[in-house]
């Protein structure tokens, strides 16, 4: 690996300033503390602010040179509403709140970037700290963007990153196009008409209604969906009824569907609702169907992408590199900042958890598990990956 020198000397500080975000964990547009830390950290270094983007959001400014160009990095705050069973001494000290997906760890190595730039400027150009709050749920990319980030903040591309375990410690994985899916919500409600369970002719029952529903619309990724494109439509509540001898009088049936691409989204929204509404409609039932799109699919550009697996090669070796690393059917909201601007959204290994030397859960070393935690590790090759992506998008005169 060729890691930035003065990076690797400030890992140990890089290394408190993680495990001290780890300690307090806040919750989606809570990011107080956070941007406090954050905001304070990047005075200290002589780094302009910005504060209020997105309710809770940072964003630094590092200038150098005479060129308009300039370029966004992102790191995401939050933490999740989860309660960590970890003992070691950087445990979260609020009950119900944890970085369980490490973005404690990703704003500590977008903080060790800033720092380095900020004393070096090996870049003629404008870098764009972003420092997010709200990506659990809470869309705090697309907030931030509404308060006019790129439009305050005018930049030719924006890059992210997150950790992923699973992947070796210190490899990078990236693809271009579809890398994380859409994320979206339904719920419908099966109205019917209650009576006894032992006199089922005198009502309308919602739960066979909502059996039929739930079974049907499987066909519409088995059978409507063009086979090469991918899609999940789970179903993972049911709630009905309340007593073994009563029919009741509606059924719910709640889920999730995810997508690489908006039509094939479209096609799965549409026929959901025509096929709920026509079964409905077949056993003299009637529904009401809600479908939420909360994120949607997150997609690389090719030339931003191939410019950011230069800059990961040049960090750790092109043999650590995974060019074609399979897409996730999990989502993230800077998929909304690569909807206005090219850009690349990478992955870092984490590891498989051998970091935690002691003090974790019995559970695996996995995003949103209660035993997780980031590794440090990765703190100087993240630093470093920023830092060179800064020096080859905005070469010095």
């Amino acid at each position: 690996m060729k890691l930035v020198e003065p990076i690797l000397a400030f890992q140990s500080e890089l290394q408190t300033i993680r495990r001290d975000l780890h300690a307090h964990p806040e919750l989606c547009y809570e990011e107080v503390r956070t941007a406090d830390v954050v905001a304070a950290r990047l005075t200290e270094w002589g780094i302009p602010v910005v504060r209020g983007l997105g309710v809770t959001g940072v964003v630094g400014i590092v200038k150098n040179g005479s060129s308009n160009r300039a370029i966004g990095l992102r790191a995401d705050m939050d933490a999740l509403p989860m309660q960590e069973i970890n003992g070691f001494a950087h445990a979260s000290r609020h009950a119900g709140k944890m970085h369980a997906c490490g973005h404690d760890g990703h704003t500590a190595m977008l903080l060790g970037a800033a720092h380095h730039l900020a004393q070096h400027r090996n870049f003629d150009g404008t870098v764009y700290l972003i420092f997010q709050p709200a990506e659990e749920g809470g869309g705090g990319a697309r907030r931030m963007m509404q308060d006019g980030l790129f439009e305050q903040f005018p930049m030719e591309a924006v890059y992210g990153m997150h950790n992923w375990p699973g992947i070796p410690e210190g490899n990078f994985g990236v693809v271009p196009g579809p890398m994380m899916a859409s994320s979206n919500e339904f719920r419908v409600v099966v109205r019917g008409k209650g009576a006894h369970a032992a006199q089922p002719h005198r009502g309308i029952d919602p739960v066979m209604v909502a059996v039929q529903i739930a079974q049907a619309w499987q066909t519409i990724v088995s059978r409507e969906k063009n086979p090469l494109e991918s899609a999940v439509l789970s179903i993972t509540q049911i709630h009905a009824g309340s007593a073994t001898n009563v029919i009741p009088d509606e059924a719910e049936l709640i889920g999730t569907v995810r997508t690489f691409s908006t039509g094939v989204l479209d096609l799965i929204q549409r026929r959901m609702e025509e096929i709920a509404s026509g079964v409905a409609a077949a056993f003299n039932a009637s529904v009401d169907f809600t479908f939420k799109r909360n994120y949607p699919p997150l997609i690389n550009h090719p030339e931003q992408t191939a410019f950011a697996v230069e800059a990961m090669r040049a960090v750790v070796g092109a043999e650590r590199v995974n060019t074609n690393t399979e897409p996730t059917m999990g989502a993230e909201d800077f998929a909304f900042m690569l909807q206005e601007k090219p850009g690349c959204y990478v992955f870092i290994g984490n590891g498989e958890g051998a970091h935690r030397a002691g003090g974790h859960g019995l559970g695996p070393c996995q995003l949103h598990n209660t035993s997780y935690d980031f590794n440090d590790n990765l703190l100087p090759i993240g630093a470093s990956f920023w830092v060179k992506l800064v020096e080859m998008s905005l070469p010095a005169a």
